[in-house]
């Protein structure tokens, strides 16, 4: 299992650090009939058969094949036109009623009072305000108040590329990346300001988000000195001159776990692990006064 560096468990004890939910965390729900949250190639790919014109169909599936996500999206969503492309979101991530897997419950117990995810679905939040009794609050890059639900004492899920509630003002296309940055700049401000005062924790991640990228770019080249951020990986999924330039250019360090047979169930028992690493550490903090 994953070896947690001992300053992440007390930075996670003594809250002052950020989770941050990535795609991957997610496909672990799945709804009553065993279907999964597709990830950015399976949801793409589906989309590319909502289009009609052929010649739209292969250009999109080639940028999907050389990676290009954010081009490819900008294409399918302009084919496909809005209303049928905000329906057809509708129907991958919120008609299915994905139900939360034990991964869900358990960062929640780990207590964490700022979670980021870039995730459009509603997986974690329902989750995580059910277990939370309706207590945790909800905020989206584009609200005004971000920075007043930040120095509050409440618990905070940042939906940093918008919700699906609300299609319109969702992040998914290199056009809307730009847009956001531009028009919420004080958004990607709290950002910077929260990678500079606590320790970000990447889960089910991929390194690939513009806006996740950007900020640990900044945060590397302008605080070369300062502690590293984390970031958990599978073993297959990155080779080791891919973890060594990534640790230079973002000042992560990565986190390496093993998949059995395809599932990710060595994660999941990390995470529990940590959970009650931090337990233990708080119960030690608590003794000692030392918050």
């Amino acid at each position: 299992m994953i070896d947690w560096p001992e300053d992440l468990i007390t930075d996670v004890a003594k809250r002052k650090a950020v989770l941050v939910l990535g795609a991957g965390i997610s496909m672990n729900a799945k709804t009553a009939e065993g279907k999964r949250p597709k990830n950015w190639v399976e949801f793409l790919h589906e989309a590319s058969n909502q289009v009609e014109v052929h010649k739209t169909r292969l250009v999109a599936r080639r940028l999907i094949k050389e990676r290009d996500y954010l081009t490819a999206c900008e294409i399918l969503k302009a084919a496909m036109t809005k209303e049928p492309y905000e329906s057809f979101l509708t129907n991958e991530f919120l008609t299915p009623k994905f139900v939360p897997a034990p991964v869900h419950d358990s960062i929640f117990k780990l207590d964490c009072r700022l979670v980021v995810t870039p995730n459009i679905d509603k997986i974690y939040e329902t989750r995580a305000n059910h277990l939370g009794q309706g207590s945790v609050k909800i905020k989206h890059y584009y609200d005004d108040d971000v920075a007043d639900a930040i120095r509050r004492t409440n618990r905070v899920i940042l939906k940093i590329h918008g919700t699906i509630d609300t299609p319109g003002k969702m992040i998914f296309t290199r056009r809307e990346y730009a847009e956001a940055r531009a028009k919420h700049s004080e958004f990607y401000a709290i950002l910077d300001a929260l990678v500079l005062t606590h320790t970000f924790i990447f889960l089910g991640c991929g390194v690939n988000d513009p806006d996740i990228r950007l900020v640990l770019e900044n945060y590397a080249f302008r605080f070369r000195h300062t502690r590293r951020h984390y970031m958990t990986m599978a073993t297959d999924s990155i080779s080791f001159e891919e973890i060594r330039a990534l640790e230079d250019s973002t000042n992560l360090k990565i986190l390496l776990y093993k998949i059995k047979k395809g599932a990710h169930e060595e994660l999941l028992n990390s995470i529990a692990e940590l959970q009650r690493g931090v337990e233990t550490k708080r119960e030690e903090i608590a003794q000692t006064q030392e918050w």
